[in-house]
């Protein structure tokens, strides 16, 4: 006897059947030929007749135990009603086998000797009945229990991923100006100076502009968009500085359809050229990269101006980019700066094999 995958709204018969299964026939013809084996030694019966009456209780007790557990509103919890079921099945089935052993014959019935075999056989059904019931009871609260524990996480977990994503959009719009501003202070200040160059600056800012505002409210653009605005805002810094600054791009193309946070390599791009090109008298190059490795996915920086000062530790946008990859990542990725040789700095983010 298989158990029926059922429902709530499944037929009774259904469910009735699916909680037949054979290890509570097994249980319940198991603990008819315990007691029976018991019992018989004591009683004036063979032992397969001791054993047909238990077994015939047994079975009784069994069917009473599964109908009672599928009340769809019962007044009493489930178990409970269970419980019920047996302390009333136990007697009236032994009563009733009883009555039937003796052809209806009351007066034979309530012999000294019957009489103590209901009681013995009756009794034995009852305890075993309630300890099945009380174990269906310990069974039903821990499934809540496990239920209530499981909603408890899956709650935790969307408010964890909620907190994230506001942790995320709060940095991306913090980020988003530094960018602007920095650019547009360097064209001012082209401008002022009267250098021939601000025309063809402010058409570099345009290009930039036009590679950097459709990002601005997506929450995770591709790698490809964002070598587009590496390459517009290292074009604008060449226009500022043409002998001083050189830069190589070198991203796998099977890469662009890569999802990252915002401007991630931008930033990286940004302190290379405000931290080690622009302070450097000779100026320097910058190489940008990326590829697939076996752990992950490797973005580098690296550039070879000042180096790396002791005295000046990463400014804020370094630390804005570390916010925002733990807040899309968690610890599985991370961002680390080291010495370039001969001169320079090396920054490198590593983001999850499954990104």
């Amino acid at each position: 006897m298989s158990a029926v995958p059922t429902t709530v709204d499944a037929p009774f018969w259904r469910r009735f059947v699916a909680e037949l299964t054979y290890t509570r026939v097994a249980w319940a013809v198991g603990w008819a030929l315990a007691v029976a084996l018991v019992l018989s030694p004591i009683f004036k019966p063979s032992l397969w007749v001791v054993f047909g009456r238990t077994l015939f209780i047994a079975v009784a007790v069994l069917l009473a135990y599964t109908v009672a557990g599928q009340w769809r509103r019962p007044p009493l919890p489930r178990w409970g009603m269970q419980v019920v079921a047996v302390v009333l099945t136990a007697p009236l089935a032994t009563l009733f086998m009883y009555v039937l052993s003796v052809g209806g014959d009351l007066s034979i019935l309530f012999g000294a000797g019957r009489t103590s075999g209901m009681v013995l056989i009756g009794g034995c059904a009852l305890v075993l009945g309630l300890v099945i019931g009380l174990g269906a009871m310990v069974r039903e609260r821990e499934a809540q229990a496990n239920a209530q524990a499981l909603q408890f996480a899956l709650e935790r977990e969307t408010l964890e991923r909620q907190a994230a994503d506001a942790k995320l959009a709060l940095l991306q719009s913090q980020v988003e100006p530094h960018f602007l501003f920095n650019t547009l202070a360097n064209v001012q200040a082209l401008v002022e100076s009267g250098s021939p160059r601000a025309a063809p600056v402010l058409q570099s800012l345009i290009a930039y502009l036009r590679a950097a505002l459709p990002q601005l409210h997506e929450g995770a653009p591709t790698l490809g968009r964002e070598e587009a605005l590496v390459r517009a805002y290292l074009d604008l810094m060449q226009m500022r500085m043409p002998d001083r600054l050189h830069y190589t791009l070198r991203i796998d193309p099977a890469l662009h359809a890569l999802r990252l946070p915002p401007m991630t390599l931008l930033t990286l791009v940004e302190n290379a050229v405000r931290h080690g090109i622009d302070p450097s008298e000779g100026g320097g190059s910058i190489e940008i990269g990326a590829q697939r490795d076996p752990s992950g996915v490797r973005l580098w920086v690296t550039d070879s101006g000042r180096g790396l000062d002791e005295n000046h530790p990463p400014g804020t946008g370094l630390a804005n980019l570390r916010e925002r990859l733990k807040a899309a990542y968690g610890e599985r990725a991370s961002l680390a700066l080291s010495a370039a040789e001969p001169h320079g700095v090396h920054a490198e983010v590593h983001l999850p094999v499954n990104v």
